[in-house]
């Protein structure tokens, strides 16, 4: 069984969801520490030719808090948002199909940032037809006292998972000679080019999944979906 790991992210970029598609079962992190300067509750997308960065804005509390006791700020304004994207995006050729799909993670009635985030997982995986099992890590019974590369392989275990495949940015932490001495195959995704027409500009890579969606059909989506390799 292959198993994957990630920190959870609002409308990512694709490769987020070329992960979870290469694997049996993904596994998002809600006992973590919220990072202020990584892309948890923001992202970029397309404006006026050029990217621009949106970003969830959270009720102030401590950074020691863990994501999941991590929450919206009362001041959110989704409609504005939506209509940032709307404004951005209405005359794409995917504009009516992808559209309500975007609202109905944005206009979530809760304010839990970990349970905002992770219906929008859902909600995408459903559209795209991604059919992995997404589970939330405090669920999984280890001691989660455990950090990195140890509390990868004991989740690992624990699912019962003989492959796990990571992020290339984790191609540092991790050694593929103690996950084979655990039993357990580690692998690398490595997104390759993806490239669509964005109006008449200049290409943008890698923006939020948002600006993949309002551009492309769900099975063109899916043709990317498998445009990597494992290394």
């Amino acid at each position: 069984m292959k198993l994957g790991i990630m920190q959870p992210y609002f409308l990512p970029y694709i490769g987020y969801f070329q992960l979870i598609n290469a694997v049996d079962a993904f596994i998002i992190y809600d006992n973590i520490k919220y990072t202020k300067k990584g892309w948890i509750n923001r992202n970029r997308f397309m404006q006026h030719g050029k990217d621009t960065l949106f970003s969830i804005p959270l009720k102030k509390d401590s950074d020691f808090l863990n994501i999941k006791n991590r929450h919206l700020a009362d001041n959110f304004n989704k409609q504005k948002f939506l209509e940032q994207l709307r404004s951005a995006y209405s005359k794409s050729d995917e504009f009516i199909n992808a559209m309500p799909v975007i609202e109905m993670c944005v206009l979530y009635d809760n304010n839990n940032l970990f349970d905002y985030i992770f219906n929008s997982v859902k909600i995408i995986c459903e559209y795209l037809s991604i059919k992995t099992t997404l589970h939330v890590s405090s669920q999984v019974d280890i001691n989660h006292e455990l950090k990195g590369q140890e509390k990868v392989i004991e989740l690992c275990k624990k699912m019962k998972a003989d492959t796990y495949v990571n992020s290339i940015g984790g191609l540092e932490l991790y050694s593929k000679e103690i996950f084979k001495n655990n039993g357990i195959e580690l692998g690398f995704i490595k997104s390759k080019e993806i490239m669509y027409r964005q109006f008449e500009h200049q290409f943008i890579p890698w923006l939020s999944i948002v600006d993949v969606m309002m551009f492309n059909s769900k099975e063109i989506i899916s043709d990317f979906l498998n445009q990597y390799e494992i290394i």
